[in-house]
């Protein structure tokens, strides 16, 4: 069928009005209000000349209005680009003229920023901001020229609902590992048939031939009461907080509740989680869940445990999940699935799944049937081989990065008459069929003649008792190249030192693999979304030695 998450959206609002659809502190939208807030946003853009493909920059933290935002845009059939918040003002100008933006929606505690960089921007028509306020309780900045969020909303009519096209089309921005962030365009309808297919089955739902039959279903599932409530802990400007901790969740007729603090606050989040009784929790991997763990205990510490009988599932996906927390985690919330996805922004390529009774892997996934792995000759890797390969994302891949056809042909390659997308993950491929993923093959690091991929080191490093977190990068070196350098991070009554982790990691993999150096730091660089920052991490070891 030719699907649209806006229309899709539009028909469950008409089924299941009054239910929850958006939480953020003690404001809460419905489905109704949801759609109806959308529309005259929808309006606003129209009324500014924007049409089909205008790209609308989202410049929010995590709220409701990121999620009204996104879906104003579908409904106009134009397309909105996620913007790092944590950009400054090079890095926002780059984006936003590379993306073609023509508005601009932002949060006004971020207004300094736009203020200094919008009248280098020709193509933009609309900055609309919303209101968020500092520690004082008074609303932060305001640029020139800007609406307010909720004025406009007061100000419009909805927009009348409209017949959408099928390969109108999704964007979503990835830093990736090199080069300058990219716009990866999928067509709407092959990306919301990809969550339908895949985010279905978690909700207890057949796959559906229609949109009608996706709101009979829906609303059937209200009726039973077995409706997804979703927390992403990450945030929505990137794949996982947007795809897997919303998207999946609306479009199975669910509400996605955004936490108010703009960093990661495990506390928070299930203190939320209780009093909403949510199902669904989404993090990235053990930078995450550790915390968690550390919430959960000191809650139980203090008699004060927090009920998490409501949980069913916990999905992470972006970095490596290891099997020594999953275990952890489960012996605090027995009842819950874990969802380890492997993917990326351009392409899902398997899925790992841990519960009580089914033992956790470290790196370890079932294929998608439509993944390879291949060698960089082209030929396919075969299970239990022992050779080394570049995991290719079939099914539905990308049309290509916006704006760079050089990139999208290095990524999106044809082999043997299908189209793989080919994201720069490196695998093995084992007896059983599953991958067993190595890391990025842009961080590989060459010591001493030989390739290291730095993921392995750190899960043997995390494994050492004491260390909290780790990263591993390559520093230059007359003997060896590169020598193998940890940047860790301590627990809060960590005593390890630097043989000990040599040591440590020596008992587990080949000795070249070891850190010849180990540097400590307070924290382990990573991104508000969990992932690696080697750039941050290798200048933190070239510092401090």
């Amino acid at each position: 069928m030719d699907i649209h998450a806006a229309t899709v959206w539009e028909a469950i609002s008409d089924v299941v009005g009054d239910a929850p659809a958006l939480s953020h502190g003690n404001t809460h939208r419905t489905w109704r209000e949801y759609d109806d807030r959308a529309a005259r946003l929808a309006s606003a853009f129209v009324g500014a000349s924007l049409g089909p493909n205008s790209k609308i920059g989202i410049f929010l933290y995590n709220s409701n209005e990121y999620l009204e935002t996104q879906y104003a845009a579908f409904k106009m059939r134009g397309v909105p680009v996620n913007v790092n918040y944590r950009y400054l003002d090079d890095e926002l100008l780059y984006l936003l003229d590379n993306a073609d933006a023509e508005a601009l929606v932002f949060h006004s505690s971020l207004a300094d920023r736009v203020l200094r960089i919008v009248h280098r921007l020709p193509k933009m028509r609309l900055l609309i901001e919303v209101n968020d306020k500092n520690g004082d309780g008074h609303a932060t900045g305001h640029v020139s020229g800007s609406h307010r969020f909720e004025d406009v909303i007061a100000g419009h009519e909805p927009m009348s609902r409209i017949r959408r096209h099928h390969d109108d089309i999704y964007m979503l921005y990835t830093g990736g590992t090199t080069g300058m962030p990219k716009g990866v365009m999928y067509t709407m309808s092959a990306l919301t048939k990809s969550f339908i297919s895949s985010g279905y089955p978690l909700a207890g739902l057949a796959i559906p031939d229609s949109v009608r039959d996706i709101a009979l279903a829906i609303k059937d599932l209200h009726a039973s009461g077995n409706v997804q409530i979703s927390i992403p802990g990450c945030p929505f400007m990137h794949g996982t907080g947007m795809w897997l901790g919303a998207m999946f969740v609306h479009l199975a007729g669910g509400s996605v509740i955004s936490l108010q603090k703009r960093s990661f606050d495990a506390h928070e989040m299930f203190s939320v989680a209780q009093d909403s009784r949510a199902t669904n929790l989404v993090v990235v991997g053990d930078s995450f869940v550790k915390p968690m763990i550390r919430a959960l205990d000191e809650a139980a510490a203090l008699n004060t445990p927090y009920n998490t009988s409501h949980l069913k599932i916990i999905i992470s996906s972006g970095v490596m999940w290891t099997a020594e927390v999953k275990e952890q985690l489960l012996e605090r919330i027995e009842q819950v699935i874990l969802l380890d996805a492997m993917g990326s922004t351009e392409g899902g390529m398997g899925v790992s799944v841990a519960m009580k009774g089914v033992p956790p892997a470290t790196a370890k996934f079932a294929q998608n049937p439509t993944t390879k792995v291949f060698t960089e000759d082209g030929r396919e890797v075969q299970p239990g081989s022992g050779q080394v390969g570049m995991v290719a994302a079939g099914g539905n891949v990308p049309l290509g990065y916006y704006k760079d056809p050089k990139k999208s042909e290095r990524t999106f390659r044809v082999i043997d008459g299908k189209r793989y997308s080919f994201p720069g993950d490196m695998a093995m491929v084992a007896e059983d069929g599953s991958l067993i993923l190595l890391g990025r093959g842009s961080q590989v690091i060459n010591t001493g003649g030989e390739k290291v991929f730095p993921e392995e080191i750190e899960e043997s490093v995390k494994r050492v008792v004491g260390v909290f977190d780790c990263l591993v990068v390559g520093i230059p070196d007359e003997q060896f190249g590169q020598a193998v350098t940890a940047v860790v991070s301590l627990t809060q009554d960590g005593a390890v030192d630097a043989a000990a982790i040599i040591s440590g990691v020596k008992s587990e993999l080949a000795g070249f693999k070891a850190p010849k150096r180990v540097v400590f730091v307070s924290v382990v660089p990573r991104a508000p979304n969990g992932k690696a920052d080697y750039v941050i991490a290798k200048e933190l070891a070239l510092e401090a030695l």
